[in-house]
């Protein structure tokens, strides 16, 4: 099976069609295809907005429908919210939560008429705590959430660890795919990606085999956690 990520990340950004063509090729390929009950039902999502008495946008329904149940693309390290757990707070829809209740993403509820909204993040709890500017459309923000999750897979085939100076030795070795969410970049190997965060802070790899994987270990200058 091949996957061209390279041409599909470059086309999801414009049209959510092809993004959510993306997250079905990424699954297979990454992991295991979508099938028929990895969604919500439709009734499903229509009772989360009426619950909160707002419209959701097409973008979230989408998503919802087409793989909102695949715990495997939405929830091993932040959580993805089923529709009945969407909750609005100080204006925004939150309908995703760090793992340990550090940040949140949601769409201000002024901008949930629109098909596929830009999103926001608050970093944290703190009394001082903002909503930021986060992606430029829901449908972005979760193509970068399902790529990210899928790293976090505990199946022997991730790994993780930390070392700005890897970075140099990523660009020559691997290639840099188009830019999906604005904290990350990304990198295809053979069998191989890798993201990168805060400048090389923290490196994250997944191998479609262990040789993959052990491969990148390798090859770059990393601490791993598990190898």
């Amino acid at each position: 099976m091949t996957f061209d990520m390279q041409r599909a990340l470059a086309e999801a950004p414009r049209d959510r069609g092809v993004a959510w063509r993306f997250v079905r090729e990424f699954a297979a390929y990454w992991g295991r295809p979508l099938r028929a009950g990895d969604g919500f039902g439709v009734e499903e999502v229509g009772a989360a907005g009426r619950r909160l008495g707002v419209g959701l946008p097409a973008a979230l329904c989408e998503a919802y429908v087409l793989f909102g149940r695949r715990r495997d693309l939405t929830g091993n390290h932040d959580t993805f919210l089923a529709p009945d757990e969407l909750y609005v707070a100080d204006g925004v829809l939150v309908y995703q939560v760090e793992n340990q209740g550090c940040a949140y993403w949601g769409v201000p509820v002024t901008d949930l008429g629109d098909a596929d909204p830009a999103t926001v993040r608050r970093p944290d709890t703190s009394p001082v705590s903002r909503w930021e500017p986060h992606e430029s459309s829901l449908s972005v923000a979760l193509l970068a959430m399902v790529m990210s999750e899928v790293l976090m897979l505990e199946d022997g085939l991730s790994d993780h660890g930390e070392n700005p100076d890897a970075v140099p030795e990523l660009e020559r070795l691997y290639d840099e795919l188009p830019a999906v969410g604005r904290d990350f970049r990304w990198f295809a190997g053979p069998d191989a990606l890798v993201r990168v965060t805060g400048g090389g802070a923290w490196i994250d790899v997944r191998g479609r085999t262990p040789e993959a994987l052990d491969a990148v270990r390798k090859a770059v200058p990393v601490e791993w956690l598990e190898g």
